[in-house]
């Protein structure tokens, strides 16, 4: 019987070995949660035994029971490198032919160059729920779990068709002795640039020219590019006049320019453009008010995540959109969860199923953005464990010596 006995001591030991072994080899991987190996002793009595005489058959392992103590945080600065402060776990959705839902507390986000999904170093796609214009959640459960994407672009392309600029033109300016060449800054007196936009949202310049040809009156250039607008057939230019306190009397419309091709590659287009409420005084040149139509395709140009986990895009053209919120999962036996390798870990019959919701909320953690959840290994404690677990491994070998010495002296005996 001290055979199996000290045989079971081994095996206890060495299963607590590669416990403590698996620990130290995941010191350094985001979101692992060490192990704990728990025995219980082996009895084998019967009802007629005698309670002070039972001696002990051995030990068992109980369980591997994982430990989800906090590991230690590491600031990364990286937007979507999120972590969990407090209970919950990151639910993704695994790649590959057979995915299934898994949860991790490896929060090492990125966008995925081809879906522009948030997907994990292992092509994992992050679930979240799907929000309204407004950042309120439009789902819930498990059923309303969706990939959370980041569109590349924003807006709808629309080309500008009106430009409006209040300017005050300075009453004293000299008059030009050279014929008008936008080459030639002495052939005019001030210019001014506007943005515009073709029909695909791709923006150019818009530069206007001032040139003074006399008392009270002024003519104004178009280009787009390096090619002046034309009214009418023309170039010669718009001509801009005001009366004797200043006020514009000329044009009293906007003017209406040909169709031009915008240098942007667009498709032809026509421009309005309005200089009511113009003036010319005795004070410099000044540009009072710029206004204009038209809007350009933005370009993705950041993302945040506040601890809510409510996922925002910043977009090139000033536009901002809520894309999702993260959902989080808790489970009534983190314990009892299945370990699948990879950060991942998945519901058992043990754990229970998975309870769904968002950051700050039901009792799930926080989230905080720009930082990762490194391993919760205490290197120390792993190593004085591994150091004891060595201790009783070689305290069962002796024992097993012994044993086997006994039994030999008792073999040897003779009549």
């Amino acid at each position: 019987m001290s055979f199996y006995t000290s045989l079971s001591g081994l095996q206890a030991a060495q299963t607590e070995l590669s416990a403590v072994s698996h620990n130290l080899a995941n010191v350094s991987t985001n979101g692992f949660k060490k192990s704990r190996t728990d025995f219980a002793d082996v009895i084998a009595s019967s009802i007629s035994t005698d309670p002070t005489k039972i001696v002990g058959s051995g030990v068992v392992v109980k369980a591997n029971k994982q430990q989800f103590t906090e590991g230690n945080l590491k600031t990364t600065g990286a937007a979507l490198d999120l972590t969990v402060a407090g209970d919950g776990f990151f639910a993704v959705k695994t790649s590959g032919l057979n995915t299934s839902t898994a949860y991790t507390r490896n929060g090492a986000f990125q966008i995925d160059p081809t879906t522009h999904n948030i997907v994990d170093a292992q092509g994992s796609t992050l679930l979240g729920y799907p929000v309204d214009a407004k950042g309120n959640v439009t789902a819930s459960g498990a059923d309303g779990l969706v990939p959370i994407n980041l569109p590349q672009t924003s807006g709808t392309p629309a080309p500008t068709g009106n430009v409006a600029l209040k300017v005050n033109l300075y009453a004293a300016a000299s008059i030009p002795t050279t014929t008008f060449d936008p080459a030639n800054a002495s052939s005019y007196n001030s210019s001014t640039t506007s943005t515009i936009y073709d029909s695909s949202g791709k923006a150019s310049t818009l530069t206007n020219y001032y040139v003074h040809t006399g008392t009270d009156a002024w003519t104004v250039h178009s280009f787009v590019g390096d090619k002046e607008l034309s009214v009418g057939g023309s170039t010669a230019g718009t001509p801009v006049t005001f009366d004797a306190s200043g006020k514009i009397t000329a044009p009293t419309t906007p003017v209406s320019y040909d169709a031009f091709t915008p240098t942007t590659g667009g498709v032809s287009q026509t421009l309005k453009f309005d200089l009511a409420g113009s003036t010319q005084n005795s004070t410099a040149f000044s540009v009072n008010a710029r206004s204009s139509d038209g809007s350009s395709v933005g370009d993705l140009s950041g993302v945040t995540v506040n601890s809510e986990g409510m996922v925002t895009a910043t977009y090139s053209n000033g536009d901002t959109t809520a894309l999702g919120k993260v959902a989080l999962a808790n489970f009534s036996n983190p314990a009892g969860l299945r370990q699948d390798g990879d950060s991942y870990w998945s519901a058992s019959g043990v754990s229970g199923q998975a309870s769904l919701g968002s950051a700050k909320e039901n009792g799930f953690g926080s989230l905080l953005s720009g930082t990762l959840e490194g391993s919760n290994v205490d290197i120390t404690e792993e190593l004085v464990a591994l150091i004891a677990a060595q201790r009783n491994f070689q305290a069962n070998s002796k024992a097993l010596d012994t044993s086997n010495q006994i039994t030999q002296t008792i073999v040897n005996l003779r009549a």
